[in-house]
């Protein structure tokens, strides 16, 4: 949001009427002159919130080693993830939020797709969408908007390895992008249940990705 609000306020300046979709348990989506907030129901309370993210940060610079990077940082992403699926859940569950947003005739939904709910939003709204994101944990962003990300030269998540790989690092390498499409699978299957009741279709998340009709990646 940090990054997604500089661009909001801009849009707002420009003459753009702006939504933003806020759970009611949040803590930085506040009221603004460049926008209007439209508010629902999530069942944590501020308390559960902040402890969840301080678990998280904590646990962000908890020592590694290559062998359980990943299953580290897969559990402690699970701390949040748990709650922000409940946040969707909520919100996609939601009746009278949902029918707000049909009757108001948007032309398009900025979202952060780390997390699928906005990408599910869209696709039920019949929107455009414009991805705003630092990537997902399992690198597949590259695969999902076709772009190129040969193995060979670009290090994957976890890894830690430089964009100049010895031969065993390639390797490595190699073997860890195998285990993304599993990782992505872990993290986000449930959402694909969750797509499948808003949208009454069975539902494969990542072509609901490749609707995305603007990518943009906050890289360095």
């Amino acid at each position: 949001w940090l990054s997604m609000k500089d661009i909001v306020e801009l849009l707002s300046e420009k003459g753009h009427d702006i939504v933003v979709l806020v759970p009611e348990v949040n803590l930085l989506l506040k009221e603004s002159k460049h926008y209007a907030r439209k508010i629902y129901p999530v069942p944590y309370d501020q308390e559960e919130l902040q402890a969840r993210y301080r678990s998280f940060g904590n646990n962000h610079f908890a020592e590694r080693w290559l062998l359980n990077a990943a299953q580290t940082e897969y559990r402690n992403n699970m701390i949040v993830i748990d709650m922000y699926f409940t946040n969707c859940q909520s919100l996609l569950e939601d009746a009278a939020t949902l029918s707000v947003l049909r009757k108001s005739k948007f032309d398009a939904l900025f979202t952060d797709p780390a997390l699928p709910c906005g990408v599910i939003l869209a696709e039920y709204l019949g929107l455009p969408s414009v991805y705003l994101f630092r990537g997902f944990p399992c690198s597949l962003e590259h695969t999902m908007s076709r772009s190129p990300n040969p193995v060979s030269y670009i290090p994957r998540c976890y890894t830690q390895f430089s964009n100049r790989m010895t031969f065993p690092q390639r390797v490595a390498n190699y073997l860890v992008n195998y285990l993304e499409t599993y990782l992505f699978y872990c993290l986000y299957s449930k959402y694909e249940d969750l797509a499948s009741n808003i949208l009454k279709r069975d539902v494969h998340l990542p072509t609901l990705y490749r609707k995305g009709s603007i990518w943009l990646l906050q890289y360095d």
